[in-house]
């Protein structure tokens, strides 16, 4: 796909972070979603603990694995820091265990920062767990909402007033979901047929 943003004046690539993030089901039930960003420069660096950095190599790589359930319940976590430009900064991998038993929902990214933000773990690891809850609910998402009947234009959408699309008064919701739609009834479809 090409990009449409309007043309850039003339410029030169310093850093490039790249953010990957894979949603697996598991053949136990449960799902893994895995995270995994890499921050490189174009040019060389120096003064970090691992020594100097040729252009091109990563400053970071880092994977991060969520084992959870449909309910999106963590019911395990696995950190690796590959690179990272000082050696302390691994210590700080068993620390992502305390994600277990959190449920990836409202409030989530909260209590993450609570429980791993600053010195208690990896800025950018606690970075990346944002795409990774991103991809869960997308991941399992279609799962859960068969499993709860939501295609069922009675019960209430559990997507909704989440996004701009979603909205309670958004022509989606009016044509997919006339029931919860809160804008100008007078434009509601019922589909009796």
């Amino acid at each position: 796909m090409v990009n449409k943003l309007s043309p850039p004046v003339h410029r030169r690539l310093l850093h490039k972070r790249e953010v990957k993030c894979f949603g697996y089901e598991r053949f136990d039930g449960d799902f893994d979603i895995e995270g995994h960003l890499t921050d490189v420069k174009t040019y060389g660096v120096e003064g970090f603990d691992r020594g100097p950095m040729n252009p091109g190599e990563p400053v970071h790589d880092m994977w991060l694995r969520l084992t959870v359930d449909v309910d999106l319940k963590i019911k395990g976590s696995e950190a690796e820091i590959v690179w990272s430009p000082y050696n302390i900064c691994k210590v700080v991998e068993p620390n992502f265990n305390q994600l277990v038993g959190e449920v990836i929902g409202p409030g989530f990214t909260k209590r993450v920062r609570r429980r791993l933000g600053g010195t208690h773990g990896c800025t950018h690891l606690v970075e990346l767990l944002g795409p990774i809850a991103t991809t869960a609910f997308q991941t399992i998402y279609p799962k859960k909402s068969k499993r709860s009947g939501e295609t069922d234009k009675e019960r209430k959408p559990t997507l909704l007033n989440t996004c701009h699309a979603w909205a309670d008064d958004s022509d989606m919701v009016r044509i997919r979901h006339p029931k919860f739609f809160t804008g100008d009834k007078s434009e509601v479809i019922i589909n009796e047929g």
